[in-house]
């Protein structure tokens, strides 16, 4: 997959992280209250292994898409 540089690009690739990770949290019932207890109560609740890395690699990708998407709008404002 291609590297999205631009906020709809990024937009797009945050709808497909986001539907493969609602998938993981209902099938594993990841129901954390607080966004501090995700990991604890994935890695407790998640019983396949690549399950487990699968889910960290979409909340890290999506949280890096969300920076990234933050520092276009910085700098499309500055223009």
């Amino acid at each position: 997959m291609t590297k999205p540089v631009t906020i709809p690009d990024i937009q797009k690739r945050l709808e497909i992280l986001s539907q493969e990770l609602i998938a993981l949290i209902q099938q594993y019932q990841l129901d954390a209250q607080d966004p501090l207890d995700v990991i604890p109560v994935a890695r407790e609740k998640v019983s396949q292994k690549e399950d487990y890395i699968r889910f960290l690699e979409l909340s890290l990708e999506g949280r890096l898409l969300g920076e990234a998407a933050q520092h276009l709008e910085a700098a499309n404002k500055e223009n």
